[in-house]
């Protein structure tokens, strides 16, 4: 739940006389509260960008052949254990 939402629950909960909202108000404090978090995102630059991209790539690279390699040695190793090899 966002602050401002939080804030108007509290304000409702102090004030019983205050009228509940209908479906279309809600859903309309709803977007606008979409929309000021999405003002609030940060994007990254060009630059940063490319560089979180080749992160992630040299990362699941690397985690891959880390993986086929520990997958070749197991193997390798149930294949003496049993005798088939």
């Amino acid at each position: 739940m966002t602050d401002v939402s939080a804030r108007e629950r509290d304000s409702r909960e102090r004030d019983p006389g205050k009228r509940k909202q209908g479906p279309i108000a809600r859903l309309m404090l709803f977007i606008s509260q979409i929309i000021d978090e999405l003002r609030k995102v940060v994007r990254p630059t060009r630059t940063e960008l490319r560089n979180y991209t080749a992160m992630v790539i040299g990362f699941v690279t690397f985690m891959m052949f880390l993986i086929m390699g520990l997958d070749q040695a197991f193997s390798r190793l149930v294949a003496f254990l049993f005798g088939q090899s």
